[in-house]
């Protein structure tokens, strides 16, 4: 059932809450009196007289009013009775504390059902939930200590543990947090849910979510692309590995994608940054939250020391971050505010002749952002206040303030060690609408995360079609193509394939050997041969009826029949196109590297359906053999072209098949030279049962 979306709206903004329990309850009570909620609050605990000052009542019929939101910390069977009698008197949700659900097994499961169907449309966080706090309103639905206070806007931060949701709280790094929602079983509502309604929050000014997976990926490809409309970004800590779902592959394909991977392609297409750690996640979050998506990744550092203007060149390296040359009109302008020793470039090392000086320090600032980069950085850590001196330090930060003021450029601090800035540095910055970043990894992961979501914002928008099949695909329902049936198949939609015949006997491969003209390849053909080399089922270089004689007689002693066909031997590179089922995602394409090491080699991109022409060429040009597709060391370049072409027909074939086709798999694809085109010399395609 879905949930009531105006119940939704009360329970995370609510003007009255209720809680239910004993230790966990009264810490409730505390935390939304400590951060000054102004609402009602009404503690229900018939063994207990007051909470923290204020009367207990003995049941929930004897609350003056029906609350907008209750916090349910009681054992897990009760819990359901008491939330039951919530959505019956009309709440507006609720926070299911208790453990002992589906995490616990079959007992477990059964409790999980009879929530939801206590619930009905009213939305429960939980169960094993840890709850929310939201700084906008004071309330704090949270049996534990934390370190937010109270914000006018901020950031939504939704994650699936309990302890992170605390740890995100204790960050000292000046992200403005209004939300912070942890969701535990997801029994009723889900991540997707509360992603809807942050949606739905003016306040909200960037969203993160720390998940290891998502339940409703079609729920959540609309809102992505309603957060895209309404300029909200959003950042995404995916953490935990799994087997994919579809597993009766036979394939390459699913073996190189895996679930990771299948959300790697789900955010990179829906401009959702991503990044890999707690403050990756944090520095990217204030960075989107403060600054916002980025229209490009062309960025500028400076800094009074030729070590960090080398260190932050050397970090960005690994990573998609541009520092362009300084162009000659705008090197004659800043160097006039330099002494004639600064060598200028990007990274600026403007050294310390003007340190010191907010005048000539604003100059060089205004004059490097004068060359209209994405983001300005400013490397600089500052004193700690206890026993130091930081007036010139704190010069330097209010001419870089200054600089972004005269220029309008996006502009961030960054210190190199993610202690050393301070309070009320991070506070100035942030209300002159400049973000502080701390430590220049954590820095430019956050920066490449954003400039992600601001240059996929800047293309036209292809959103992802998640489409699964109602029922399982069991093992048995499979049944796969020989590789003759496979190319017949391929060759109808368009993707050219060597010339060949199928034969069953020895005077018929010699006729067809003869007719097709030596060299040749000769293959034994059967659907359960998926990988023939390893079989040594697969002869190629046939240059002599003899040869080809002894290899038709070996061969028909593992196969009924045989393949005979043309040898393909100028290809300019091998590649690898597969289209892949997962449960969850439906169908995905594959394009990497191709030939018999292609897990060794491990260079793949995915993409997930449909795809637009330029997504498949930009795919290939992320692979690491790319250069071996555009001439790399004056070899001929590729039909790089034709690639695509193919790689379209594959994926329109699967659009027209997509309740029969379970895998499909050309590899190699041999790339010839430039107009030269392409031809799939192996494949493989399993099919499902239509009932």
């Amino acid at each position: 059932m879905a949930v009531d979306q105006q119940r939704l709206r009360r329970c995370l903004n609510p003007e009255s809450i209720a809680v239910v329990g004993g230790k966990e309850a009264d810490r409730v009570v505390e935390q939304c009196l400590k951060l000054g909620f102004a609402g009602d609050i009404w503690p229900i605990n018939p063994r207990r007289e007051t909470m923290q000052g204020l009367p207990c009542f003995n049941s929930l019929a004897q609350l003056p009013d029906v609350p907008d939101v209750t916090f349910v910390a009681i054992p897990a069977d009760p819990s359901i009775e008491i939330i039951e009698k919530l959505n019956i008197a009309g709440g507006g949700g609720a926070i299911c504390y208790s453990a002992g659900f589906r995490e616990v097994g079959d007992d477990g499961l059964e409790r999980h059902h009879k929530l939801i169907k206590a619930a009905a449309d009213m939305p429960v966080f939980g169960p094993n939930c840890h709850g929310y706090i939201n700084t906008l309103s004071g309330a704090a639905l949270w049996p534990d200590q934390h370190g937010l206070t109270r914000n006018k806007s901020g950031v939504a931060i939704f994650s699936c543990s309990g302890n992170v949701g605390i740890n995100f709280t204790l960050q000292q790094r000046g992200l403005p947090v209004a939300w912070l929602v942890t969701v535990g079983n997801q029994a009723v509502i889900g991540i997707e849910e509360g992603i809807a309604a942050a949606l739905d929050n003016d306040k909200i000014t960037a969203i993160g979510i720390h998940i290891e997976g998502l339940n409703n990926l079609p729920l959540f490809v609309e809102l992505a692309h309603w957060a895209r409309l309404k300029g909200i970004p959003m950042i995404a800590l995916k953490t935990g590995k799994s087997v994919i779902g579809a597993r009766t592959t036979m394939s390459h394909t699913a073996t190189l994608a895996g679930e990771n991977g299948l959300y790697t392609a789900l955010f990179t297409r829906l401009g959702i940054g991503q990044v890999d750690t707690i403050e990756e996640f944090l520095e990217a979050l204030k960075l989107a939250a403060v600054t916002g998506p980025l229209a490009g990744n062309s960025i500028s550092s400076m800094s009074c020391s030729g070590g960090e203007a080398a260190l932050i060149a050397d970090l960005a390296a690994a990573r998609d971050i541009h520092f362009p040359k300084v162009e000659p009109e705008h090197k004659k302008k800043l160097q006039a505010t330099l002494n004639e020793y600064v060598n200028v470039d990007n990274p600026l090392d403007y050294h310390t002749f003007i340190w010191g000086d907010r005048e000539r320090l604003t100059a060089t600032f205004s004059a490097m952002m004068g060359g209209k980069y994405d983001l300005n950085l400013l490397i600089i850590d500052v004193p700690h206040i206890t026993g130091c001196d930081g007036e010139e330090w704190e010069l330097a930060i209010q001419a870089f303030i200054d600089a972004s003021r005269h220029t309008g450029s996006n502009a961030a601090v960054v210190s190199s060690m993610s202690e050393t800035l301070t309070d009320s540095v991070r506070e100035t910055l942030i209300e002159n609408g400049i973000t502080p970043l701390q430590g220049m990894q954590q820095a430019l992961a956050a920066i490449e995360a954003v400039c992600h979501i601001g240059m996929t914002w800047g293309r036209e928008c292809l959103l992802p079609k998640i489409q699964v099949s109602t029922t399982t695909v069991e093992a048995h329902q499979i049944y796969g193509l020989d590789e003759y049936q496979a190319k017949q198949l391929l060759k109808q939609a368009g993707v050219a394939v060597p010339v060949s015949s199928l034969v069953s006997n020895p005077s018929a491969a010699c006729r067809a050997a003869t007719e097709i003209g030596y060299p040749i390849a000769l293959k034994a053909v059967m659907p359960e041969i998926a990988h023939k080399s390893e079989l040594n089922a697969v002869v190629v270089g046939i240059n002599s009826a003899q040869q080809h004689k002894r290899e038709v007689k070996r061969l028909l002693k593992i196969s009924e029949s045989l393949l005979v066909e043309e040898m393909v031997s100028d290809a300019v590179a091998e590649l690898l196109i597969g289209v892949s089922y997962d449960s969850q995602f439906g169908h995905y394409l594959v394009v990497g590297f191709g030939g018999t090491l292609v897990e060794l080699i491990d260079d793949r991109e995915i993409l997930l359906l449909p795809v637009c022409r330029n997504e498949v060429m930009c795919a290939l040009k992320k692979l690491k053999t790319w250069p071996l597709l555009n001439g790399f060391r004056g070899r001929k370049l590729a039909d790089v072209d034709k690639v695509v072409d193919t790689v379209l027909a594959i994926t329109n074939l699967v659009e027209q098949k997509k309740d029969e086709i379970v895998e499909l798999e050309i590899n190699p694809l041999m790339v010839k030279s430039k107009n030269k085109g392409v031809i799939a010399v192996d494949a493989l395609v399993r099919m499902r049962i239509l009932h």
